[in-house]
């Protein structure tokens, strides 16, 4: 039952002051990441010293740890061509050679372009024995427009399949609506302009839409509206409803669908703590779940890996750095605490 709502703005000068500058922030900052192009970047003793820790007596895992984690993505794959050009040697191939375990899936991973990588990531949790959403809803929701769509591009070339094609045959109902929603790329873009009416015609479609058989409108104003509107739908919703929308969203869902929900959620809320939260939980289980630590640090080092430490450390009272440190043991660790950059005092 719908709850009627007559107070449905927040004073305009709050609502106005508070969306300044938002669409600018990290540009104005330059990155949040942890890791930027390296300033004395030299890609000929990069290669000299790889080929080095390849080839010398032993092989030499800090060196390698030590270039490729310094660099930007841009910069390891100008060092992967003048390799290929100078030994005739793919450098992939020579150090997956070399390495094994983990260290080698993080030294592959930083090796791959950004879209190979996390299409590589949506095809093995697509084809998976287990539930699908957690890493395909976090690339779905978590990737630009242009990520995205370089993602899907590269997905059908490697794969020879479309990635709506494994996500129709994977997943069912509202989840398959959701995630192929998501796949579009169809989110609005953040005008700077408050549109008001659109904000209180959106909470009165969610509870509205409370007991039919129907969950059109949960996927569309979820998929489709920018997240700026979307935080107003959320605190609007509240205000009518006494309810936050994460407990709506408990209440009518479940299973899958619920949890997929809650994810999209978080990330429209707080990117940032949507991924410290999943570091934290892959941190906590038995055994690392390095993969997850691994995707995490390296997708996110040249975004907003500092903002993620910053939320980490905030909900949880230990730095990330640390948390690494207590948890991980093995080759990988270097990597994944080189990646992470530093301690949060």
């Amino acid at each position: 039952m719908s709850v009627s709502c007559k107070e449905m703005r927040p004073p305009l000068t709050q609502e106005i002051l508070s969306h300044l500058g938002l669409a600018s922030k990290t540009a104005a900052w330059g990155t949040l990441g942890t890791l930027r192009n390296f300033l004395s970047f030299s890609v000929d003793k990069d290669v000299q010293r790889l080929l080095k820790a390849i080839t010398g007596h032993g092989v030499d895992c800090g060196a390698i740890v030590d270039v490729l984690t310094n660099r930007s993505r841009e910069q390891r794959q100008l060092i992967s061509r003048a390799f290929q050009e100078r030994t005739q040697q793919d450098l992939l191939k020579s150090l997956q050679a070399a390495l094994s375990g983990n260290l080698e899936r993080i030294v592959v991973a930083l090796l791959q372009p950004a879209s190979q990588f996390d299409a590589q990531e949506l095809r093995t949790a697509l084809k998976a024995s287990g539930s699908a959403e957690d890493v395909t809803m976090e690339i779905l929701a978590t990737r630009t427009p242009p990520q995205l769509q370089e993602c899907l591009a590269v997905y059908r070339h490697n794969f020879q399949v479309e990635a709506e094609e494994d996500i129709k045959s994977k997943t069912s109902g509202i989840l398959r609506d959701l995630l192929l929603a998501l796949a579009k790329g169809g989110r609005e873009s953040y005008t700077g302009i408050i549109d008001y009416n659109l904000a209180a015609q959106d909470v009165q479609a969610l509870q509205q839409d409370e007991g039919c058989s129907t969950e059109g409108p949960w996927v569309l104003i979820f998929t489709q509206r920018n997240p700026e509107h979307l935080i107003r739908v959320f605190d609007q919703y509240q205000r009518c409803t006494g309810q936050e929308l994460e407990e709506a969203v408990r209440n009518r869902f479940h299973g899958d669908v619920q949890a997929a929900l809650l994810s999209l959620v978080a990330v429209i809320r707080n990117t940032p703590l949507y991924f410290a939260d999943k570091l934290h939980r892959a941190l906590q289980e038995t055994e690392p779940n390095h993969q997850v630590l691994m995707r995490i640090l390296i997708s996110r080092s040249e975004t907003d890996l500092l903002s993620i430490r910053a939320e980490f450390k905030k909900k949880f009272g230990k730095s990330l750095y640390s948390s690494l440190q207590d948890a991980v043991i093995g080759d990988c660790r270097s990597a994944l605490l080189a990646l992470c950059r530093a301690e949060d005092i």
